[in-house]
């Protein structure tokens, strides 16, 4: 089952993606959906309105999470590219929903006097189900809802600055997160293909199963100290090939298009703007 949130002419609604079509199940995103009883039953009997394909206007996959919690250096090749050590715990910061974007929005780059030195990113994201706290394995797997699609896009100079990385990680409208929610089912394995091309160049191509830390591992650590959310968005870390560890270093321009792609997850296809 895929998930959606759309906008329409009556607001944001979160859908459930069909062949051709997408229903409406009757909530403002996919975030209240996950928030509701038995939400797996609910999205998956849901006949509100039906929209086509071709029209959907994708929002943000949740549109107000609790918390957007990302990991650093956490594939294998992107470690050895930026020649640092490999964490002995996830390397976290966090974003806010100032910074997500639709699957399909403008990144907006920041204006020419406060940064050109924008890279991109390509991560998988796990959106949390079920509200957990120090979480078991089995708890962990269980309380993850299902897969999407991140677009990490850091503003370098911004989050080199200190060794802090907030502030370039966390630049509003340049987030992208969608298309759709893959709902996982239990025994789902977070192995997939990744990547990321601008302007039709492959930059990034890599596997999930080459994360240091796996979801499941992900969800366990950082429930230790607090609780997660339905709805909350973990991106889980960008593989090799970024922008500020090429040699020269590359970074986005406007009128540039960004695709992240993971397979069997979805696209986000995004111009900087």
């Amino acid at each position: 089952m895929r998930l959606a949130t759309i906008r329409t002419d009556s607001g944001t609604r979160a859908v459930r993606v069909e062949a051709d079509h997408a229903v409406e199940t009757g909530h403002a995103d996919v975030g209240e959906l996950l928030r509701a009883p038995y939400w797996d039953d609910v999205a998956l009997t849901g006949a509100g309105p039906r929209h086509a394909i071709e029209s959907l206007d994708y929002a943000p996959l949740i549109l107000h999470p609790d918390k957007v919690i990302c990991v650093g250096l956490n594939y294998k090749d992107h470690i050895a590219e930026t020649g640092r050590d490999a964490p002995v715990a996830p390397t976290l910061f966090t974003k806010f929903a100032r910074s997500l974007i639709g699957s399909h929005d403008p990144i907006e780059l920041p204006r020419s006097d406060e940064s050109t030195m924008v890279d991109w990113e390509a991560e998988l994201g796990i959106v949390i189900g079920t509200a957990v706290r120090r979480a078991s394995t089995e708890q962990a797997a269980a309380a993850i809802a299902g897969y999407t699609v991140i677009n990490d896009v850091s503003v370098r100079d911004f989050q080199n600055r200190t060794t802090q990385f907030l502030p370039g990680k966390a630049w509003e409208r340049t987030t992208p997160v969608g298309p759709t929610l893959v709902v996982a089912d239990g025994s789902m394995p977070a192995h997939f293909a990744i990547s990321c091309s601008v302007d039709g160049e492959v930059m990034q191509s890599s596997n999930t199963s080459q994360l240091l830390f796996d979801p499941v591992t992900l969800v366990e650590f950082i429930s230790t100290f607090i609780t997660l959310d339905a709805g909350d968005v973990i991106a889980t870390g960008t593989p090799g090939g970024v922008g500020v560890a090429r040699q020269p270093q590359v970074f986005l321009r406007r009128g540039q298009t960004v695709v992240t792609r993971i397979e069997g997850v979805g696209e986000c296809r995004n111009v900087c703007a």
